[in-house]
Formats: C-alpha cells, structure tokens, sequence
C-alpha cells in the first residue's frame, strides 16, 4: 500500500554506510513498515574498509539486516567510505535517485557529527533535495521536491542531543536489535564484550528516550524546519 497518494516511496532514508539507518532510526523503518509506508534504505557508500569487514560481508550483512526489518527497498550509492564529500556529480546522483522514487520526506544524519562523512551526507541530502525539483535538465527522472527532510542521530560526537520529536519504538525494538546483530563485523567482533555490550548500550539509550515520553523504548529525531501538525489526537 503506498501511504500517500502521488508518492512511489513515503521514505527515503539516506545513511553515509550499512547500518546507520539501523543505528538512528531502525525502530522507526519497522515501526512505518508495519504501518504500511512505503520506506527505502539508500546508502551512500559501502561503509568498508573497516577492521573486520569486507564488501562482501558488508553485502551479506546489510541483506540480512533488510530482512529482519522487513525492508523490501535498498540500494547504494557507491560513494567512495571515508571520502564522501558532497560534490556535483554526487548531488546529481543523489537527486536522481530522489526525482525517480519520490520520497514524501528524507531522513538524513544529524547535521553535527564527528564524523566527516555523517556531515557530508547531510549536506548532500540537502543540496540534493533542492537539486531534485529543477527542470531543463538531462538528470532521470521528472522534477520532484520532497516536503520534509528529517534528521536520526546516529553520531560519533559525545554531544547531549535536544531533539525535536520522539517516536515510541517499544513494539519494535526486538526487530531493531535483531537488525542491528546482522552486523557481526561492526558491532560484536573485536568489540569489548561489556557488560554493557554494545547493543546493550544501545538498549539503553533507546531506554532513557522512552522515558522522556512515558514509554518503553524511543528514537529521537531533530529538524531544521518547523513541524506542522493536523492534529494533536496523536500526541503522547
């Protein structure tokens, strides 16, 4: 079921590597999923070389972790990892993408990030998403402007996040888990097996979000523009 009338996707989530989208907003991914929006996962590198990764098991993993979510759309970029820079020919790329499967809203990474490809991408999924709406061009694809773009955090920087709204995930984190443990290379091997270990720590915060709104589990999000509602009925 497409949610929205005149969209081909509701959500394109755009993360600089494999298991990003996960890491910030995995909860959510499922949570619209099983409410019948249509959501894609576009990565924009293969997120390798890392210590214990390949592209291959990078592939595998991030096939395994799609599955868990029951995620049907994903693609990559291919972007070169730990070089990403929001240049011309990648905003071109990247607004292809977005005129040809015409996402109602964008989520992209947290603005501030320690991490230089983080802030990349989020400046290549805002230049991008003006470049999307242009005509007279030869880029694929008709003009299309998405009406939202969002931001997950999924940061390398030990900053005290403000975010702007939190979605209760508590229904979906055992598949958000699940996802995450698809990523053996990353996130179990050579890692300090706690206790906490890292997916434990990462229960954890999603813990003390859903506290701030009274629930189970959280995911915060943020948002350069203000947020309009048609209601308030679904508030917590």
């Amino acid at each position: 079921m497409n949610h929205n009338s005149g969209y081909d996707l509701d959500v394109l989530v755009v993360a600089p590597h494999p298991d990003d989208a996960e890491l910030g907003m995995g909860g959510t991914i499922v949570k619209l999923l099983h409410e019948g929006w249509q959501v894609g996962v576009l990565e924009l590198t293969n997120g390798e070389p890392t210590p214990h990764g390949s592209p291959e098991i990078r592939a595998q993993e991030t096939a395994a972790a799609s599955a868990a979510m029951g995620l049907a759309w994903r693609q990559n970029l291919d972007l070169p990892n730990r070089e990403l820079e929001a240049t011309l020919d990648a905003r071109r790329k990247l607004a292809e993408v977005v005129r040809v499967s015409r996402p109602r809203w964008l989520f992209a990474p947290y603005w501030e990030d320690a991490h230089p490809d983080h802030v990349a991408a989020t400046k290549l999924v805002e230049d991008a998403r003006f470049w999307a709406k242009l005509s007279k061009t030869d880029m694929q694809g008709e003009p299309f402007h998405p009406e939202r773009i969002y931001n997950y955090f999924c940061v390398h920087l030990k900053l005290a996040p403000q975010p702007d709204f939190i979605v209760d995930i508590s229904a979906h984190w055992p598949a958000k888990r699940t996802a995450m443990e698809c990523y053996q290379s990353q996130f179990i091997m050579g890692r300090d097996p706690g206790p906490p270990s890292f997916i434990e720590s990462l229960e954890m915060e999603a813990a003390c979000w859903g506290r701030r709104i009274g629930v189970k589990y959280g995911e915060p999000f943020a948002c350069r523009e203000p947020i309009g509602l048609k209601s308030l009925d679904r508030l917590i």
